[in-house]
């Protein structure tokens, strides 16, 4: 089951909220319009939340064996950062679903929302941590082997593994987020979102195109795979 830590309501709001929040008070009643909008959502991101975790959980657990499927969600409160939500894992290996203050509000409504958490937990489902740091390991062995072997000293062995590893690191980085985003449109679809609305997120992020070694793949690319994977969805 999933532990929300820090609920926050967005902007003004700076106290940590247990799960069910308050009502939002009406403007008219002399609560401001940006703390009905914090409120509001504060209590979208809930709602997701309890909505999609679940979903996301079982799909873990039907998809991997032996796996902690177990999705903590967390909440960055500083105002100050870009918009960003990312998975990792703690050092037991329980997945975690990390969101700021900048992404919460600055999805649309909750099929955006919903399509970046599954994207998220999409990412762990399909172990691509793991993958990424073994792809580092290889190439730091492979580029300081080749330093080494041409004679190269020690410090120049140690940047090249330096860049071996991040080499490395993004050598299926593209095809992991692609990954991430198709399964991440069948958790959002099942939990009852729409995912090619959702999607509708990347038509507002900076396109980083098709570059070599990029982390990203564009984003017309992606926003072709949620609509094939949630066209396939609908026909079964």
């Amino acid at each position: 089951m999933y532990r929300l830590l820090l609920i926050i309501a967005l902007a003004l709001l700076s106290a940590c909220a247990p799960m069910s929040l308050p009502s939002p008070a009406p403007a008219a009643v002399g609560g401001s319009e940006a703390q009905v909008r914090a409120n509001r959502a504060a209590r979208q991101f809930v709602e997701v939340v309890q909505t999609v975790e679940p979903l996301a959980e079982r799909e873990c657990r039907k998809r991997t064996t032996g796996m902690n499927c177990d999705f903590q969600i967390v909440v960055d409160d500083r105002a100050d950062l870009a918009p960003n939500a990312f998975q990792t894992e703690d050092r037991y290996g329980r997945p975690i679903l990390a969101f700021n203050i900048g992404m919460i509000n600055s999805v649309r409504n909750a099929d955006e929302l919903a399509f970046v958490m599954g994207h998220e937990a999409a990412h762990h489902i399909q172990d691509h941590l793991a993958k990424t740091r073994e792809s580092a390991t290889i190439g730091a062995v492979v580029f300081a082997g080749i330093a080494a072997i041409s004679g190269a000293e020690a410090e120049a062995v140690r940047n090249a593994q330096e860049l071996g590893a991040a080499v490395g690191a993004r050598t299926y980085s593209k095809e992991f987020e692609l990954e991430a985003d198709q399964l991440g449109t069948i958790i959002a679809y099942r939990a009852g979102y729409d995912p090619v609305n959702g999607a509708k997120f990347f038509g507002r992020i900076p396109d980083p195109g098709n570059k070599f070694l990029g982390s990203h793949p564009p984003n017309a690319a992606r926003m072709q795979i949620v609509r094939d994977t949630a066209a396939a969805l609908a026909g079964q």
